[in-house]
């Protein structure tokens, strides 16, 4: 950026900057929205959209050399008349970029001549010929690109801050995706009852970037394959110079079965509910009560205004009137032991949560309650 555009910026931040820090407390006599004077202008020479980053995206793309290698990995067309693979994936990735939900949104960008330019192209693909391009890809076309994904990510890694590869925390989860449509190939109902797909994604908690991702039917369960994809996660964080790898997940991610061979693995450590089984209840019930402490949760966030008064809880009255089942959480208690999983030889950190309830009928209280959680 050249030194008349950065003093343009610097102009434009401090008027904006002026205009916010007049006082809000003084009645001007008028409202503050007055009927504008609007003036629109046509230019032939400049051109503007609402996505201006995707240039800096693209060239950041052609910087790294993704293009380069995409096309050198896949081999899916026989001919180039005119699109290349690298053409046809960044297409589908840039429309997501810019607000795209579908590939029926990728008509909006051919038409848009400032998108064109912006890509230094003349033309784009359709969606027809999107889905046709998407409907060659396999499987194992898909884990290939991940791996091309995953190389440029590693020259992304090398230009971070030495603290930056402090720690690697990796989240895994799964996640419903409907779909509304009647033919789409390897749909199937979740357990919530909807129709759609349950793929399985793995990121990177500091970035938000995702590092695997693989389309399941709905009817899945969570952890199906998770095993394999946190195992080839670790492998390029190790690459990519991490000191230390942390892997979260919820119940359905404790695979017991792989707990001691990721347990001796320099460096990575593990978190992951479990489901609160009987065995784990009995060994529960069985801690000493010194072994529990109190658990204080830090505030969600501070208030940077006046404190005010807090408004009536109107739900609260309905229940109470109307004497609905209600369950109020009394306090929280935490405690740590030892516990030895049966498809493991090792012996693990779990750490218990109880949750004090309380069970009341509108006012009068019925029982007390406790629930765990590990």
């Amino acid at each position: 950026m050249n030194n008349i555009k950065q003093r343009s910026l610097d102009r434009r931040k401090q008027r904006i900057h002026r205009r916010l820090n007049e006082s809000s407390a003084t009645d001007r006599g008028r409202p503050m929205f007055r009927p504008p004077s609007p003036q629109y202008e046509l230019s032939d020479r400049v051109t503007a959209f609402d996505c201006g980053g995707i240039g800096a995206v693209h060239q950041f793309v052609r910087d790294l050399g993704l293009d380069r290698r995409i096309d050198e990995c896949l081999e899916l067309l026989k001919f180039h008349r005119p699109y290349h693979e690298s053409d046809h994936v960044l297409n589908i990735a840039y429309n997501a970029l810019c607000g795209g939900t579908c590939l029926e949104d990728l008509e909006l960008r051919r038409h848009d001549e400032a998108y064109l330019d912006a890509l230094g192209t003349d033309r784009i693909p359709d969606p027809t010929t999107a889905g046709d391009f998407c409907r060659r890809l396999s499987s194992e076309h898909i884990r290939m690109l991940m791996r091309v994904f995953d190389e440029a990510r590693l020259e992304v890694w090398k230009k971070q801050p030495h603290e930056f590869f402090e720690e690697a925390i990796i989240n895994v989860d799964g996640t419903i995706v409907p779909t509304h449509g009647e033919c789409k190939q390897g749909m199937d109902m979740s357990y919530k009852g909807v129709w759609g797909y349950h793929p399985l994604i793995v990121s990177l908690a500091g970035t938000r970037e995702v590092l695997r991702i693989v389309n399941r039917s709905g009817n899945r369960p969570s952890h199906e394959g998770a095993d394999r994809e946190i195992d080839e996660v670790i492998a390029l964080l190790s690459r990519g110079g991490f000191r230390r790898i942390l892997v979260r997940g919820d119940t359905d991610f404790t695979q017991t079965r792989h707990l001691d061979r990721w347990d001796a693995v320099p460096g990575l450590k593990f978190l992951f509910g479990m489901d609160a089984i009987p065995e784990l209840h009995v060994l529960a019930d069985d801690l000493p009560a010194s072994t529990w402490r109190e658990l204080k949760r830090p505030p969600k966030y501070e208030a940077k205004t006046a404190p005010r008064t807090r408004p009536e809880n109107i739900k609260q009255q309905i229940v109470d009137e109307r004497e609905y089942k209600n369950i109020k959480l009394d306090g929280e208690m935490v405690a740590e032991m030892k516990y030895r999983p049966t498809a493991c030889r090792k012996t693990y950190r779990l750490i218990v949560l109880r949750k004090d309830l309380t069970v009341v009928n509108g006012q009068p209280k019925l029982y007390e309650d406790y629930r765990y959680f590990f």
